[in-house]
């Protein structure tokens, strides 16, 4: 009987661990897409992401976004023995076909609080050139 606070412990330090977060676990960038303003924004979700972990890449039309986080977390006793080592290394990554007539220079992205904001301006369609007939005599 006298085990059973600990293994109640033991359970309670699982489940309250930062490693088993819903944002860590699942390798998926919550985006979403509006035109305003005669431009696209990009507003994807990257909470406990710093900005130096995340980059932005524009390359053969598409704009690729990834990020990659690593967590270490130790807990110590009194005597400086470690009693709890967790590890935790995590990437994510996202692609999206903007077409192949942006320029890095023509796309803006801001981080903040959590969120990067991509923001690129809306394409103007290339114009169909129209027929040109011969007369035929």
């Amino acid at each position: 009987m006298r085990y059973l606070p600990t293994l109640d412990n033991l359970f309670d330090d699982i489940f309250d661990s930062d490693f088993l977060t819903p944002t860590r676990t699942i390798n998926n960038m919550r985006t979403d897409i509006k035109e305003v303003d005669g431009q696209y924004q990009l507003a994807i979700e990257l909470p406990g992401y710093d900005k130096d972990q995340i980059h932005v890449e524009l390359k053969d039309g598409y704009l690729n976004v990834s990020a990659d986080a690593s967590k270490t977390n130790e807990d110590k006793d009194d005597k400086g023995n470690i009693i709890r080592s967790e590890r935790y290394h995590g990437t994510c990554s996202r692609s999206f076909y903007v077409g192949e007539n942006y320029k890095p220079e023509d796309i803006n992205a801001k981080f903040d609080n959590g969120e990067l904001l991509i923001c690129l301006p809306k394409e103007t369609p290339e114009q169909v050139e129209e027929n040109h007939f011969i007369a035929i005599e």
